[in-house]
């Protein structure tokens, strides 16, 4: 079982519940925690996850550690609560109440197995979560259906779930290899890959490397730092065997890194700078298309925005995958043959250091991990930022603003309503910083304020031409 103090900080680190777990402070309602371990158990199995939890001492609201006076040892009726909660679920639920000290303040985290082969039941009942809400299962027949196949035949992946699309073929695959100077045998190549379903049809995988994925694989590139700025440009690199797209997607983050001149401090040669890291660009961009969770036939996203690029891939962690494992470079693959085929084909390498050498570069703040994917963000280095020397005084020699005023300016510029807390958060900098950058930048004539705080915007006092 995993360290109990870094499953509690793992779990706290979610932004809201899920249904594999719960937090409570001091709540102990027998019946009704007998039908949680059900929903949670059979929710676990619903999201491919080895176990859940039932987490006492946390709240459920904030996350924070509370403590608790929950006594997993009390009775019931002169009967252990163990022995209550036990005999009433069938099939057997291996359960287990364990306790842990975090941040000083006891925590009980009770372990739920995930279903195996028949839904768990509390008093002949099954229970699902929808949400962070506890229902009977009989109400949903699509979750239903849903948990007694995967209970059935395993959790969908890409290699034992049948492409919707069986008319494939793999001309490209087969050049793509002997390009890396592998030949694959035109009537093997097929099985030897695990392109197939158990029953002999293609698989997502086989759609995946096939001469048309019928995916798109698409970069989007706004004018400004959110999807609410204009569009520039959409170019589409998908329907096409997979190898291709990241391939080409991988080529065109060569032609978006720009290589800038930075003269400062010139003294013979001018530093070449690029906009961005490439072999973290690149590494998240491997790691995307390989961790990709393409069981949802949903692709990865690859965002541009004017201070960075974002890369989407869909699903979360592996149930296997422990936060600090993902960090030191564990990797634990989400689809084991996809993962195996950019070995062989030195896509990718085995020695897991694409997340370390991603956080090495930009840190741990370059993830985000949400509800049903992960981001990666690559923030840009611009060195000249149009109009980023200016004079109050015609007078005077123009004066040339530090990385961090130039940063602000060029946020405000993008978005003349963005708040200092936006900035602050945008640019990991501190309140007391953004305040001293933007009474610079108003100081020396960059900005003025039109209207109030509250209602008013920044607008940016271009140079005179």
């Amino acid at each position: 079982m995993k360290d109990l103090m870094e499953l509690v900080n793992q779990l706290r680190s979610y932004s809201s519940e899920r249904e594999w777990f719960e937090f409570k402070e001091n709540w102990c309602e027998p019946a009704a925690l007998g039908e949680y371990i059900s929903a949670i158990s059979n929710s676990a199995a619903c999201a491919g996850k080895n176990e859940g939890y039932f987490i006492w001492g946390i709240n459920d609201v904030t996350h924070e550690v509370v403590g608790t006076s929950f006594d997993p040892d009390c009775d019931i009726k002169n009967e252990p609560l163990k022995h209550y909660l036990a005999r009433q679920l069938s099939p057997e639920n291996d359960f287990d109440f364990s306790e842990v000290m975090i941040e000083g303040k006891r925590v009980i985290v009770l372990c739920i197995p995930a279903a195996k082969t028949v839904p768990t039941a509390f008093r002949n009942e099954r229970y699902i979560r929808i949400g962070s809400s506890k229902e009977n299962l009989r109400k949903y027949p699509a979750k239903e259906a849903y948990l007694f196949r995967i209970l059935s035949s395993g959790f969908p992946t890409i290699e034992n779930t049948a492409s919707d699309h069986q008319d494939l073929t793999f001309e490209k695959l087969l050049i793509y290899y002997g390009a890396k100077g592998l030949k694959l045998n035109p009537e093997t190549f097929r099985k030897n890959l695990g392109l197939l379903t158990e029953d002999g049809r293609y698989n997502i995988l086989a759609q995946l490397l096939s001469d048309d994925s019928h995916i798109p694989i698409r970069v989007s590139i706004f004018t400004g730092t959110t999807k609410a700025d204009s569009m520039y440009s959409v170019r589409e690199f998908g329907y096409q065997c997979l190898l291709y797209s990241l391939d080409e997607v991988l080529r065109y983050g060569d032609v978006l890194n720009i290589i800038q001149a930075d003269e400062t401090d010139r003294v013979v040669e001018r530093k070449e700078v690029p906009l961005f890291d490439n072999a973290a660009f690149r590494e998240a961009v491997i790691n995307a298309f390989v961790h990709n969770s393409w069981i949802t036939k949903n692709e990865p996203m690859i965002t541009v925005y004017s201070d960075r690029i974002e890369i989407l891939s869909r699903g979360t962690l592996p149930p296997e995958q422990t936060m600090e494992g993902f960090f030191a470079g564990e990797s634990i693959p989400v689809n084991r043959k996809l993962s195996e085929i950019f070995l062989q084909l030195h896509i990718s390498e085995k020695t897991g250091r694409g997340v370390p050498k991603i956080t090495q570069t930009y840190g741990r703040s370059a993830y985000d991990f949400r509800e049903n994917s992960i981001v990666v963000t690559i923030p840009f280095k611009w060195i000249n930022v149009m109009g980023d020397k200016r004079s109050n005084n015609p007078g005077n020699k123009s004066q040339e603003l530090n990385d961090t005023q130039r940063q602000i300016l060029a946020e405000i510029r993008n978005n003349p309503n963005v708040t200092k807390q936006q900035i602050a958060s945008i640019l990991d900098k501190g309140k007391t910083t953004i305040d001293n950058g933007i009474a610079v930048l108003r100081e020396k004539g960059y900005i003025v304020r039109v209207g109030s705080n509250k209602t008013g915007y920044w607008k940016v006092v271009e140079p005179d031409t």
